[in-house]
């Protein structure tokens, strides 16, 4: 199982990810930080990687694709990196089971 963290999340998030033993990637890192939310998705259904991001279009990604795609959706406001990484920490263990269990739609608050 890949993460792929999308641009309107710190990369520190990727690399926290893969610290505590799951595969994340930051959009940066492959060079995809300019690219549609189309695009992004596409990629991300087709390498089979799980996209966190806080952008709600994804949404309706999720809604129209075959069912093979799945979000993890950061609905936590806007707040220093430090708190996000806290936040993350203190839910993964749920949200890796929910992914697992192959929940296409996690939410993080």
């Amino acid at each position: 199982m890949k993460f792929l963290v999308d641009s309107q999340l710190p990369s520190a998030l990727a690399r926290f990810l893969t610290s505590i033993g799951s595969e994340s990637v930051h959009v940066l890192d492959l060079g995809l930080a300019q690219s549609g939310d189309a695009e992004l998705w596409s990629f991300a259904v087709e390498n089979k990687f799980v996209l966190i991001s806080k952008d709600h279009d994804f949404l309706h990604f999720l809604e129209r694709t075959a069912p093979n795609g799945q979000l993890i959706w950061v609905r936590v406001r806007n707040c220093r990196r430090q708190t996000l990484l806290e936040i993350v920490e203190r839910v993964w263990p749920e949200t890796l089971a929910l992914v697992k269990a192959g929940e296409r739609l996690i939410e993080i608050r």
